[in-house]
């Protein structure tokens, strides 16, 4: 942030012209009366056929607003769907915390 080299601000340029052509999307916020947290989360074992690496993934709400999501391959390969479950679950309560 100090010293900003032409790199950056290609990069920051990149993101601009991205979010431009994104001005159609939005994220609905909505007044709501419930205070609710309620997580999701879902895996695949050994879905990818390239390395059978698992995916996972989870969206958290409060009340009707999503507040944070992920999904992504896990880095390693894991020995059951369980274990997949179990890490999808870890990184939903590593993300809301």
């Amino acid at each position: 942030m100090h010293a900003p080299t032409d790199s950056h601000w290609g990069i920051v340029k990149r993101i601009l012209r991205y979010l431009r052509g994104k001005t159609t999307y939005s994220l609905h916020i909505t007044c709501s009366s419930s205070f609710a947290l309620h997580g999701f989360t879902d895996a695949n074992w050994a879905g990818s056929t390239d390395d059978h690496k698992s995916t996972g993934g989870y969206l958290v709400f409060f009340g009707q607003m999503p507040i944070s999501w992920k999904s992504s391959k896990q880095c390693i390969v894991a020995c059951s769907s369980t274990k997949v479950e179990y890490k999808a679950l870890a990184d939903e309560t590593a993300g809301v915390m």
